[in-house]
């Protein structure tokens, strides 16, 4: 691995801080209360490219490998301190795009890819049910083949992005009596009938990414809009948690910088008997403890962006990257409110918002300890 970055990609880099600095960072404390999402954020982003930087160009991206990506995502996470809407736009890019891009048809991509990469679509996951949390296999929805196409029936929830989704990524069974090799994934019109999409749902944190439930009632779905074959649910849904698992926290490790950044002045500015709390030694070993935190967090991230650069399977290092991450994450975050103290405390500090963002983390795309029966798994055990 290589951790440096030329001047080129420092600079774009540095462009991409300085764009979420400038362009993203609107009434966070206010839309957090409110827990409302952000179109003109979404847009911009959009129009910067960011949705679709390692996309290829012929289906409207910039084509950029995935160090590169993954240093861009950063810089945005840095900049942007509104963790939900950062999550949103990682959750798209890893969870949607990217498997419409690995195994879709070359019409499907065409189709779907440009438009979520422009903005003028967004998509959403659907996997979750509610007799399918940790094991995403056990699902209900069910697709009953017809003439030209396929029914679904069933209901999905804690969807990211559900309330404002115009595509949904969503897996059904096409043959329940097969369990998880009765899987199929379909590319599901939000605006088809029979679809009720949920308000956004009130929680803890990441507050500006919606989240909801989606209900289908008899929703008419064409043949061309299987994503694969029939069956092949399960192996895309695994493709894709490697993705998502690896790179959902992309910009959550720039809050960790930004964190960390923020936390290292407050204690040189911080006095107590006219010294900088910064010198005592209780606190500068919490903040040596941060900066190795995030050196880890962010080393097996890249590791993940360098396998996948050269064509390497990741499943154990996505599933360790997720486990570690999270839980970094949060670890940092109630070290940033310890230094800060009541400060720190109140409701909408940064400290206190990073804090309630980073405790999701240990819970979507596969809570901590399911990653850690995976890496089980993974070792023969």
């Amino acid at each position: 691995m290589n951790f440096s970055r030329d001047r080129r990609l420092e600079t774009l880099c540095e462009e991409m801080r300085q764009f979420a600095e400038q362009k993203l960072e609107r009434d966070l404390q206010r839309r957090d209360a409110e827990g409302s999402f952000h179109e003109e954020n979404w847009q911009a982003c959009a129009g910067k490219g960011i949705l679709g930087l390692y996309v290829p160009e012929e289906y409207g991206g910039s084509g950029y490998d995935m160090v590169t990506t993954i240093h861009l995502l950063e810089s945005l996470g840095y900049g942007c301190p509104d963790n939900g809407f950062t999550l949103g736009i990682n959750g798209q890019m890893w969870a949607v795009q990217e498997p419409i891009l690995k195994f879709g048809t070359e019409e499907q991509k065409k189709k779907y890819l440009p438009p979520m990469i422009n903005g003028t679509s967004k998509g959403a996951h659907g996997m979750t049910e509610e007799s399918s949390g940790s094991n995403a296999f056990q699902l209900k929805t069910t697709a009953e083949k017809v003439d030209g196409g396929y029914v679904l029936n069933g209901k999905k929830i804690y969807i990211g992005l559900g309330p404002v989704a115009d595509i949904i990524l969503t897996f059904a069974s096409t043959n329940p009596g097969r369990g998880r090799w009765g899987i199929s994934t379909f590319i599901v019109d939000a605006k088809s009938n029979g679809i009720t999409l949920s308000p956004a749902q009130s929680k803890m944190g990441l507050r500006t990414g919606p989240m909801g439930e989606i209900e289908f009632k008899d929703v008419f779905v064409p043949a061309d809009c299987l994503l694969g074959k029939e069956g092949a649910g399960a192996s895309i849904f695994n493709s894709s948690m490697d993705y998502e698992r690896s790179f959902i926290f992309t910009s959550h490790v720039g809050s960790m910088a930004r964190q960390l950044d923020d936390t290292v002045l407050f204690v040189k500015q911080r006095k107590v008997g006219g010294d900088p709390i910064g010198k005592f030694q209780s606190v500068s070993n919490r903040i040596a403890d941060m900066k190795v935190r995030l050196e880890t967090a962010r080393m097996f991230l890249h590791r993940c962006a360098s396998l996948i650069d050269q064509g390497q399977p990741v499943s154990m290092e996505a599933a360790m990257a997720k486990l570690v991450i999270s839980e970094l994450f949060v670890e940092n975050s109630l070290s940033s409110i310890r230094l800060h103290g009541g400060k720190g405390y109140l409701s909408g500090s940064d400290s206190e918002r990073d804090l309630r963002d980073a405790i999701g983390g240990v819970i979507y795309s596969g809570t901590s300890d399911i990653q850690r029966n995976l890496i089980a798994a993974l070792l023969g055990l």
